[in-house]
This record gives structure tokens, C-alpha cells and sequence, in this order.
């Protein structure tokens, strides 16, 4: 009889060791180390009495094998995420913040697919089967045609896989499913990770189309081993503010779609509304006439998007001035400033920075550059902006202005909501396009031009003096 071992499993990283110790040598995150019991197997080769099965082979152009159709849910922004709609037999995790709205999502989803033809289950193994009618029925989706079950026991869970004739399966958390063959606490790494593994195999081996909703951890990362996101075949993040009513499901890994695309949505009464404009809806609330605005023209996946950035500057009570930062990258913040200050001749050592994207929403792509040194600038000089210009643009180290990806994209959706002006990077003659241009359009190669052209220069130095 082989006898169970002990192993050292780090419940960040997944990483294996012989001893516990407070610190994971391979990721550095400190008290993720547990204790994990496995049943030692007897490693076997591939002798001569263990020949394999011929693998069924198919061509490429799948003449022998009829595509499947995706299944559209009817909710235009989580078919936008998804690539359009959700593929038979692939695999999603979700993730996101408790109480961001995961389990809202998805009971919207599986109903709007059994009002049609589709047979969805939703397993919950956090909640009783109540609770969620519960909530649908307050959701106003009780006549929706939809299995629950409450269940943990991953057997289970892959029996009623294999016996009905299933169109999507909902697993509400990953983290509470378990294996008995394991002898390990369900959300441990291994239990995790053979979990998923299994109702994958059955998935793919039924074309059935599963959901996974899995926890995070506080630096907002889906909690486990990253195996488990290289396992599935898209990964999406359910982001907001727990303070603003706007949500973003946005995709960080889809195998059937593009990537970096978000759904908007609003978090209402009857449940999550989707947001079809999302750009009129984050500059809603926007003050023009106040220093320090700035409107940036962001592309999220295909989708350009206008934000609103706002910047503050105010002296120093410290001998350390302080840069706070909301919905933004703190360290391409300081760059910026120190551009601002090395090429431009801008004092800024001794105010605090604080800078904000308005509505909740949260910008990565270097194209708000510009418009984040605009909104500072203004700020700095106490002039507020012209209310119908747009900003867009990558700085260098050098102060050069780059170019961005789609700006005629850019263009248009600001062109669509009223403005008439546009600062963005220089391009090249032969890539403009007449029909973007409907607004006029200041191309710029340097940030001093937008020094000189927009902020008053004297009135800086009085500042700075």
C-alpha cells in the first residue's frame, strides 16, 4: 500500500517545498505556505505492455467536423467581452472583489440563455439553493428556465455533466469545489487546480460551455496557483468602485477574442444595466470652467472611451511632497512629472500631486500621457482647459510625443459627443483620414508645445517664484 506524503504548497504561487517557511522563496510573498497531503504513486514508464490508444486526427479545415455556433446570451456588452458570445466546450473564469456583482452577472446570463433554447446549471457552493432564487426573484428572472443545485463534491458536479444534456455550467466558487480523492481543504492549490482540471475534461469532452468564478486576493489577483488561468480558455475581471455605480468586465486572456476588451455596466435595482455609451456617461458630471480638467480619448480593447482626468497641485506642508493617484499608474505619474521638470523647466519638488480618472474606471495604456500632463499643467497654472478639446498621446523621457494605436477611432468618438478640438501626435501624411478630421486637430511632436500654446508662462514662473 503506498503511503501518503507531506508536501509545502504555496498558496500564491503553487511553488513545492520539503519544509515550511514563512517566506515562498519563488514568489516572496510571506505566510502562503500550508501543508498538503498526497498519496505517493509509483512512477511508471512507458514500457512495452503500456501502449497508448492511436489519437483520432483531424484536419484543419474541419471538413469532417461541423462547427459549433457560439451561444449568445443577448447581453451586448458581455458578448462584446467574450468575442461574441460563449464557445461551446471553452472555459471562463471570472474573478473580482466580494460583492462587485459575479454572482448577479452570471444568474443574469444563464437566465437570458434559458429564456431561449439552452440548458444552463448553476452550481453554487457558497450559497443555498433558495438564496439564489432569492435573488432572482428580485432580479425579476423567476421565469427564467434555469437548474440550480448546491453542491461542493466535484463528482458530483461531474456526473450530472456526464448524464444531461447541458449547454453551460456555472461553478460558483472554484474555491469551495473539492475532490475526495485529495487529501487537502477545498481552495487549496492542489484541490483548486485538480478540480478544474477535471470539470474542464468533462467540458471539452461534452461540449459543454463552464463558468468559473473565482475569488481574489487584496492586491486584486485571482486567488491560487496562476496554472489555474493558463488552464482556462478566457479570464475576465468584474473591476469598480465600490462608491460609483459603474462596473467593468474586462478581458485579460481570451482564446476566442480579442483581449483588453470591457463591457460597462450599471449597477441598478433590476440589476446590472448595461451602459451603451459609456463616454456620455463618464463626462455626465463634468465641471468645464474648473483648472486642473482635462478629457482624455482612451481606447479599452476596440471600444474608445472618453474619460474625464483630473489633477490637483497644491504647495507642500512636508519636506516630502506627496502624489496620490486614483485609477492611474503611480510610477508613470512620477515620470511625467519628472519630464515636466527636467525638459520643460516646470518646478514641481515641492507641491503635492494628486490626480484622479473620474467615474471609477481605471487607465493603463500610455496614450493618456498627455492628457495627464495637460490636467496637471492646468492645475498648476490655475487655468482651466478649453472645454471642447480632447487629449491623447505617448511622452517620452525624451519630452518627444509618440504615437498612439487607432487615433482616427479616437476621433471619431469624440467628434460623435460635440467637441471640436483634439491634441494628439503628429502622424504621417500618408495615414490621415478626412473623415476623422471633423474636428480640428493640433499635432504636436514635443511637450513644450503644448507648454507654450496652452499654459501661460509667466503665470507659472509667478507660481514657481
Amino acid at each position: 500500500m503506498a503511503k501518503s506524503r507531506s508536501s509545502f504548497v504555496c498558496q500564491s504561487c503553487g511553488a513545492v517545498s520539503s519544509r515550511w517557511s514563512g517566506k515562498c522563496e519563488a514568489c516572496g510573498d510571506w505566510n502562503t505556505i500550508a501543508e498538503e497531503v498526497a498519496e505517493a504513486a509509483t512512477p511508471k514508464g512507458l514500457g512495452a505492455k503500456s501502449k497508448g490508444r492511436a489519437l483520432e486526427l483531424v484536419d484543419l479545415q474541419g471538413r469532417d467536423h461541423a462547427l459549433l455556433p457560439r451561444m449568445m446570451t443577448g447581453i451586448n456588452e458581455f458578448d462584446r467581452v467574450t468575442g461574441g458570445g460563449l464557445v461551446p466546450g471553452s472555459a471562463l473564469l471570472i474573478g473580482g472583489d466580494p460583492g462587485i456583482g459575479k454572482s448577479t452577472l452570471l444568474l443574469q446570463v444563464v437566465c437570458a440563455l434559458g429564456r431561449g433554447k439552452a440548458r444552463c446549471i448553476y452550481v453554487s457552493g457558497e450559497e443555498a439553493v433558495d438564496q439564489v432564487r432569492l435573488r432572482a426573484s428580485r432580479l425579476g428572472l423567476a421565469d427564467a428556465r434555469v437548474d440550480l443545485a448546491s453542491a461542493t463534491n466535484v463528482r458530483d458536479i461531474a456526473a450530472t455533466m456526464e448524464s444531461e444534456n447541458v449547454s453551460l455550467v456555472v461553478v460558483d466558487s472554484i474555491q469551495t469545489m473539492y475532490i475526495d480523492t485529495v487529501d487537502s481543504a477545498p481552495g487549496t492549490v492542489t484541490q483548486v487546480r485538480t478540480a478544474s482540471q477535471e470539470l474542464i475534461r468533462i467540458a471539452k469532452k461534452r461540449n459543454i460551455a463552464i463558468i468559473f468564478v473565482g475569488h481574489v486576493t487584496k492586491e486584486g489577483q485571482i486567488a491560487g496557483p496562476r496554472v489555474l488561468e493558463h488552464m482556462v480558455d478566457t479570464v475576465l475581471y468584474f473591476e469598480g468602485d465600490r462608491s460609483h455605480q459603474f462596473r467593468i468586465l474586462r478581458a485579460v486572456k481570451n482564446r476566442f477574442g480579442p483581449t483588453d476588451e470591457i463591457g460597462v455596466f450599471e449597477m441598478a435595482n433590476e440589476g446590472l444595466v448595461e451602459v451603451e455609451n459609456p463616454s456620455a456617461l463618464f463626462l455626465a458630471q463634468r465641471q468645464s470652467d474648473v483648472a486642473g480638467s482635462a478629457v482624455l480619448a482612451a481606447l479599452e480593447g476596440t471600444r474608445p472611451v472618453l474619460v474625464e482626468v483630473q489633477a490637483l497641485v497644491a504647495p507642500s506642508t512636508f519636506g516630502t511632497p506627496r502624489r496620490a493617484v486614483i485609477g492611474y499608474d503611480t510610477g508613470r505619474l512620477s515620470m511625467i512629472l519628472a519630464v515636466l521638470e527636467a525638459r520643460c523647466g516646470v518646478q514641481m519638488g515641492m507641491s503635492d500631486v494628486y490626480l484622479n480618472i473620474a467615474g471609477g474606471i481605471r487607465i493603463a495604456e500610455p496614450a493618456a500621457d498627455l492628457a495627464v500632463a495637460a490636467a496637471i499643467l492646468s492645475a498648476f497654472n490655475g487655468s482651466p482647459l478649453p472645454a471642447d478639446t480632447v487629449f491623447f498621446g505617448e511622452i517620452g523621457l525624451a519630452g518627444e510625443i509618440r504615437q498612439v494605436s487607432q487615433p482616427d477611432v479616437r476621433l471619431k468618438e469624440a467628434a460623435k459627443l460635440g467637441f471640436r478640438r483634439a491634441w494628439m501626435p503628429a502622424r504621417k501624411k500618408n495615414r490621415k483620414d478626412a473623415k476623422a478630421d471633423a474636428l480640428a486637430v493640433t499635432e504636436i511632436d514635443r511637450l513644450q508645445t503644448l507648454i507654450d500654446q496652452t499654459i501661460d508662462r509667466q503665470a507659472i514662473r509667478a507660481v514657481q517664484g
